[in-house]
């Protein structure tokens, strides 16, 4: 494929749709210096986006969480959405919205004078995981740690926050494995770099608790389909040493949507029946 600067198609970007090549921002741009953005990750199936209205809703919550009143409503955000989709004639894709501090008067860490700028762009993303929904996907663990909802707003879909998560999977790739578990500040276990997790034990599922950490929409999804085929669940700080104890294990994000893992560090789990149907019922979820 393409480099994603060299592609055909439009990105709605500050109103209006742009040829693709053309949506650029200057190189002072605040948010390539100081992190000053937010962004949210979508999908469009058969030509409607999954709970596309409360992926608007939280990446204006991001912006208010990390003080940047972002210029849309959320009416405005998916009409956008929807205008992009047409412009590049998508019924299936991947959707990134994306808001940001813009260059302008300021260019210290301060930025109250500089304009909050927002894009939105879609193309065609595959399995995040590759052949991974099959055979389970391997992780590696972190070193670097979720940190403090005191150092950070940890519930805001906020760039910065993915700098430890970037570094984590490049050190997680170069092991052959395709992702990284973190633990938190605490060391309890938290997540993968870009998705949140579940295991199974005794037939009942635990889930980390997302105090210092995004509680992802497709986790929540997942959550509620669990409870309706009464399945208990646990939202709850889970030990490391407890890995050795469970059977099962998968992840979920807009872009991994459900996947089903394999082995984390030197803990290996069966790709079970439990997570192979959860992984079946939210594919037909997200198409009905």
């Amino acid at each position: 494929m393409a480099a994603y600067s060299d592609r055909d198609g439009f990105i709605w970007m500050d109103g209006k749709l742009q040829p693709w090549r053309e949506a650029n921002v200057h190189i002072l741009t605040h948010a390539l210096h100081y992190a000053s953005s937010v962004f949210e990750g979508e999908r469009c199936y058969d030509g409607k986006i999954f709970r596309g209205r409360d992926h608007s809703a939280r990446l204006l919550k991001s912006g208010e969480l990390i003080d940047m009143d972002i210029p849309y409503s959320v009416d405005e955000i998916e009409a956008a959405k929807a205008e992009v989709l047409k412009a590049d004639n998508w019924d299936n894709a991947y959707i990134r919205a994306v808001a940001w501090r813009g260059a302008g008067e300021d260019m210290g860490v301060a930025s109250k004078r500089n304009p909050v700028r927002m894009a939105i762009a879609a193309w065609e993303w595959g399995s995040y995981y590759g052949d991974a929904k099959m055979k389970g996907a391997k992780l590696d663990i972190a070193k670097w740690k979720r940190p403090s909802p005191e150092t950070a707003p940890s519930q805001a879909k906020a760039a910065g926050l993915y700098m430890i998560c970037t570094m984590s999977k490049h050190a997680a790739e170069a092991k052959g494995c395709s992702d990284a578990m973190m633990f938190d500040y605490r060391g309890y276990v938290a997540e993968a770099t870009g998705a949140n997790m579940f295991f199974v034990k005794d037939g009942e599922v635990h889930t980390p608790l997302p105090d210092c950490f995004l509680n992802g929409l497709t986790r929540q999804t997942v959550i509620g389909m669990l409870k309706d085929k009464q399945i208990k669940v646990h939202e709850r700080h889970i030990m490391p040493e407890e890995l050795e104890g469970f059977q099962q294990c998968w992840l979920t994000g807009t872009a991994a949507e459900v996947t089903p893992v394999g082995q984390i560090g030197d803990y290996n789990f069966e790709v079970g029946a439990m997570a192979r149907d959860v992984a079946e019922s939210y594919e037909k979820l997200v198409r009905a």
